[in-house]
């Protein structure tokens, strides 16, 4: 999750959003990622991913958001900080609360109420999910395969799907998941880093 500094609006107009994810194709290409969800809002972004190296997300990361600063500060001539802080990171344990998560951020907008359906909500992936829309920045969730025997059953499971109340608890927490799922992300991310 990325979010504009005092958490200022960062897409003023289609055009950014379409921007922005122009940006994550290119450096995606660079930094190669599987990017599963996510959902840009009007003053921050969400990106279910996996890396393929932590250290090249980072350089990912690091070159979108600078490219994109440029080019708001070109459109709008911003003064000051614009993103807040570096990018923050959960891990996701890769169980069936996966693809929970990752219709979780899809929700952003309804939680906020900027729209009344997820579908009416043009800049995430739901309607990839839901609607069979073709999107290139996708992987396909692994999780999602398995909802269902052929594309409209897939996006008709989608559409009902229930997010577990556990999602909006670990939403704040060092991973998302059961109890169980976020001890064993805890213990991966503590072994990686003993590595390093």
């Amino acid at each position: 999750m990325t979010r504009g500094n005092n958490r200022n609006v960062v897409f003023r107009s289609d055009e950014d959003y379409h921007y922005y994810l122009s940006l994550v194709a290119k450096y995606k290409l660079e930094h190669p990622f599987d990017l599963y969800h996510y959902c840009l809002m009007p003053n921050h972004t969400h990106f279910l991913i996996q890396t393929k190296k932590a250290l090249d997300f980072s350089t990912f990361m690091k070159k979108l958001n600078l490219a994109y600063f440029h080019h708001f500060n070109k459109e709008y001539g911003w003064v000051g900080h614009f993103w807040q802080d570096r990018y923050k990171s959960q891990s996701v344990g890769k169980d069936a609360y996966f693809i929970q998560c990752g219709k979780y951020i899809e929700l952003n907008p309804v939680r906020a109420h900027l729209v009344e359906k997820p579908e009416d909500y043009q800049h995430s992936s739901y309607s990839y999910y839901a609607d069979g829309k073709t999107n290139h920045l996708i992987t396909p969730d692994f999780i999602y395969q398995e909802t269902g025997g052929d594309s409209a059953e897939r996006q008709t499971n989608y559409k009902s799907l229930i997010v577990d109340k556990i999602i909006e608890e670990s939403y704040n927490k060092h991973a998302w998941g059961s109890d169980r799922q976020q001890y064993q992300e805890r213990q991966k991310v503590n072994r990686k880093i003993k590595k390093a």
